[in-house]
C-alpha cells in the first residue's frame, strides 16, 4: 500500500481546481495517446541510463503516477508529489494495481512548498516530467529548496516545455494564427486556459535554467524531446499512423541530442548535478 506522507500541505493556490479537473482526462489525452507514449519513452530511455536500483527519487509534479510506476519497476524508491489532490488519488489507484506499490509514497505538495519535505530527505535524484515546472515562476527559490533535499552529487532531471517548438510554430503559422505560433517567445510567458482557469506558463531557455539553478546545481547536458515527434495536442492527426510515429521517434532520438536541432523541441530534458561533496 502507498502512504499519504504529507497530508494537509496543499496550499490555497488558484491552479489547484484547474489541475484537479484536468486529472480526470489526463491519461486519456496524454499518457495513453500514441504521441504521449512516444515522448515519454524518450525520457525514460534517458533516465534508464543514469538511475540505479536502490536509489531514492523525488518525483515532482507526478501527475497520475506514470513515471513513478516506471521508476519503481527499476527497483527505485519513489516519493511522488503533486499540487493536485485528484492527481494523487488517481496515481494511488493506478499504483495499487502494480507489483511495486510498496516502493512508492505520495504527498500533496506544491513546488512552492518543497521545504515541507525536509524530514523525508535526502534524495539521490529528482524528476519533474512534462512541463510541471513551467507553471513555477520562481525557479531560483525552487533550486534553493531542492538543494536542501538532494544529496551532493545527486542528479536532477527537469523536462520542461521548450521555448521554441518547431512543430507549434509551423502548424499555427501555416494557418495564419501568429499569436499561437510564437506564444512561447512572449516576455513573461503566456496564459493557458485549463478548464476555463487562466494559468501563467513560463518558457525558460537553457541559459535561464542554468542561471536559475546555480550555484547549487550544475547543468551537465540537455536534449530535446519532441523535435520530430509532434506535440500531444496533435494526437488525433497521428493516432492511425503508428509506423510514422515509430519512425519519428527513432529520428527524434538522434536529433534530440544535436546542438543544431535540440532547441526546436516541444520539451527540453535538462540534466543537473548537485554541487558539493
Amino acid at each position: 500500500m502507498t502512504r499519504d506522507i504529507v497530508s494537509g500541505v496543499l496550499p490555497s493556490l488558484h491552479q489547484t481546481p484547474a489541475f484537479d479537473a484536468m486529472a480526470e482526462d489526463y491519461d486519456r489525452i496524454f499518457t495513453h495517446s500514441m504521441l504521449g507514449k512516444a515522448q515519454r519513452s524518450l525520457v525514460h530511455g534517458a533516465l534508464g541510463r543514469r538511475l540505479r536500483k536502490g536509489q531514492r527519487i523525488l518525483d515532482l509534479n507526478c501527475g497520475t503516477g506514470e513515471d513513478a510506476v516506471y521508476l519503481a519497476s527499476l527497483g527505485i524508491s519513489v516519493f511522488a508529489c503533486d499540487i493536485s489532490e485528484r492527481m494523487i488519488e488517481i496515481a494511488r489507484q493506478k499504483v495499487a494495481h502494480t507489483d511495486n506499490s510498496s516502493a512508492i509514497d505520495f504527498a500533496v505538495c506544491a513546488n512552492e512548498h518543497l521545504d515541507s519535505l525536509a524530514d523525508y530527505a535526502p534524495f539521490d535524484a529528482v524528476l519533474s516530467n512534462f512541463g510541471g515546472l513551467n507553471c513555477t515562476a520562481d525557479l531560483t527559490r525552487l533550486a534553493r529548496d531542492l538543494s536542501r533535499l538532494v544529496s551532493p552529487g545527486g542528479e536532477v532531471f527537469l523536462c520542461m516545455l521548450g521555448r521554441v517548438c518547431a512543430w507549434e510554430i509551423l502548424w499555427y503559422a501555416a494557418r495564419g494564427n501568429w499569436s499561437k505560433a510564437f506564444r512561447r517567445l512572449k516576455p513573461g510567458g503566456a496564459e493557458a486556459l485549463i478548464r476555463n482557469a487562466a494559468i501563467r506558463v513560463h518558457y525558460p531557455s537553457a541559459r535561464d535554467m542554468k542561471r536559475a539553478l546555480a550555484p547549487s546545481f550544475r547543468l551537465m547536458s540537455w536534449r530535446g524531446i519532441g523535435v520530430t515527434l509532434p506535440p500531444s495536442w496533435l494526437a488525433s492527426v497521428f493516432q492511425d499512423r503508428p509506423r510514422l510515429v515509430g519512425l519519428l521517434t527513432r529520428i527524434d532520438r538522434c536529433l534530440g541530442v544535436l546542438s543544431v536541432s535540440r532547441g526546436l523541441a516541444d520539451h527540453i530534458l535538462f540534466h543537473f548535478v548537485r554541487e558539493g561533496k
